[in-house]
This record gives structure tokens, C-alpha cells and sequence, in this order.
């Protein structure tokens, strides 16, 4: 008899890659039937998941009631808050995520995986505190002191900024030269995760032998690799010259929303001093590839695919 798995921010890029691998993966969409929770019913992306043979529901992280009745009969609930950089991120995700473990602590529900991260400000000794992250660290405390079981998985950055925060851009007056700049140490290695592609494949694993990852964490990325490298890889992949540039930290705020300033430059600068998840992140992924059975996808499978250059 299947097991309910319910999904919070189905249509996003976290909940939405573990849907979709759930749902195709013959031995999980056996084993679970897949409720996926969204705020807009109607959007193409809710249709797809439909189409695959989701139940499609509405839910809110904003109305803790509607959780509680989305979770109903579920054995398993998988989580991700989404970011908004405001002055109010920390307390609402914080918030939020405690509302959905408390939700399903409320309706029964045996098992929560939660999507987490590194708690900045205590590892840097208070100099680098990061709201999106460090409430997420909060969040994963809380649920362990709760009567549910509980797993989590950490996601890396994802492959998809290349094509947005960190994507290369052209260099004036200097035909076929790119640049990717930022504040991250260009010689600092980074895991990277294609999010759509690999996240249901950690949550997956998690999934397939919940006992085996009952109170754990995977860090999930496919490998690791430094601004530097990367740069390299786009290169090779797309017969660009592209190079990777250490902007000051004034520049770089220059481009960020004001109330994001802190949080993304204190994260940056954070990756780059103490590394991702800390000074163990290439142990740290390493080990959690292991645990994964399915194959991951490669920075050059990637790039090859996804990163165009004019």
C-alpha cells in the first residue's frame, strides 16, 4: 500500500525537482504517492505535476491551518522554505519552518525532511551571520527536539546561477571575453548542485531507506570547484575566454537591493573564509555522494548543456 508523501513549495525549484523524481522514478512512485502543496493551484507548473499523477493542493506557509489539513494522512513530508531578502528573513523563515514541523507533528506525520544549511554566525564566531542560512539551522534544532523522525539535506549552490547571478558577461571593448565577478575568493572550492536536475536525487535517497537516514545530513552537491575552475570549464565547454574577477565588497553592494546587502555579502564572504558548510564541506559532500544510487550531474554536463555565450 503506498505511502502519502507531501510536498511543500512543489512548484519551486527544491520541491519541484523532488516531485518530478519521485513521480518518474519507478521503484519511489511505487512506493509513494506524491501530494503537492502550492499556493497557485492554476500555474502551468502545478498542471505538469498533475499530469504526472500528483494530487495538487493548496497550502500556505503564511496560514499554518491550511498546512495542518495538507498533511493529513501523510506518512512522509518533505520541506524548503523559500528566501526573500528583507528584514524580515530570518524571523519569517524561522517561523514558517517551525509552523510546518509543528503542523506535522499535529497531524500525525511519521517522517520530516527538511531542507537545511549551515548555521553561519555560530561557526564564524559571530562574523558572519547570514539570515536564509542561519534560520535554517535554527529550524533544523527545532525539529530534532520534536516526537517526529527527521532527516535533512543541505543543498550547494546551484549550477543554475551561471545563468543568472554569476552568469558571465561580456567585457567591453574586448570581443569574445567574458567575466563572472563576486566577492568569493577565486581560489576557494565551492560544491555545486543542479538543483532541478539532483536535489530529488538526495531527497530520493533519503526516501528509499528512511531508517538508514533517520537524524542525518546530506550535503547535497555533485562535486566541488572553485570560481577559477569554473571560469575554465565555461571556457573550454563554449571556446570563450572567460575569466573569473575579484570585485571589492563596495561594488558589489553597489548591485544588491539594500536589505540584501548584508546577507549576501556576509554569505559570500563566509564561503569564502570558512568554506560552504564549513571547513569539512569537501568531506561532508564527498561522503553524501557515496550515499546517493543515482548519477549526478556534472559541472561539464551542465555547462555544456545549459551556458550559451554570444
Amino acid at each position: 500500500m503506498s505511502q502519502l508523501l507531501v510536498i511543500v513549495g512543489a512548484t519551486g525549484q527544491q520541491g519541484g525537482s523532488v516531485a518530478n523524481f519521485v513521480l518518474s522514478d519507478p521503484v519511489l512512485s511505487a512506493r509513494y504517492k506524491v501530494r503537492a502543496l502550492t499556493r497557485d493551484t492554476t500555474k502551468p507548473a502545478a498542471d505538469a505535476l498533475r499530469a504526472k499523477g500528483a494530487e495538487v493542493v493548496q497550502a500556505d506557509l503564511e496560514d499554518p491551518a491550511s498546512l495542518k489539513a495538507a498533511f493529513a494522512g501523510a506518512s512522509t513530508v518533505f520541506a524548503a522554505t523559500k528566501t526573500v531578502y528583507d528584514e524580515q528573513a530570518k524571523a519569517r523563515e524561522l517561523r514558517q519552518s517551525k509552523d510546518v514541523a509543528d503542523a506535522a507533528v499535529a497531524a500525525g506525520v511519521q517522517y520530516l525532511i527538511y531542507s537545511t544549511q549551515v548555521h553561519c554566525e555560530n561557526v564564524s564566531g559571530g562574523k558572519y551571520p547570514v539570515a536564509a542560512y542561519d534560520s535554517k539551522a535554527e529550524a533544523e534544532a527545532y525539529i530534532r527536539s520534536l516526537p517526529i523522525k527527521s532527516a535533512f539535506y543541505a543543498p550547494a549552490t546551484f549550477m543554475q546561477n551561471l545563468l543568472a547571478g554569476m552568469a558571465p558577461r561580456p567585457v567591453p571593448d574586448q570581443p569574445a571575453v567574458y567575466a563572472i565577478a563576486n566577492i568569493f575568493a577565486g581560489d576557494r572550492p565551492y560544491p555545486w548542485l543542479d538543483v532541478a536536475a539532483d536535489a530529488g536525487k538526495f531527497v530520493g535517497a533519503i526516501l528509499a531507506n528512511p531508517d538508514k537516514f533517520a537524524g542525518k545530513v546530506l550535503y547535497a552537491g555533485s562535486g566541488m570547484a572553485t570560481m577559477d575552475e569554473i571560469a575554465a570549464k565555461i571556457s573550454a565547454q563554449t571556446n570563450k575566454t572567460v575569466k573569473y574577477v575579484l570585485m571589492s565588497e563596495e561594488k558589489f553592494r553597489a548591485y544588491l537591493p539594500p536589505a540584501a546587502q548584508d546577507a549576501i555579502v556576509n554569505m559570500f564572504l563566509f564561503c569564502s573564509e570558512h568554506g560552504y558548510y564549513g571547513p569539512d564541506s569537501e568531506r561532508l559532500v564527498n561522503e553524501s555522494i557515496a550515499e546517493v544510487p543515482y548519477k549526478l550531474t556534472s559541472l561539464e554536463e551542465y555547462i555544456a548543456a545549459n551556458v550559451k555565450l554570444a
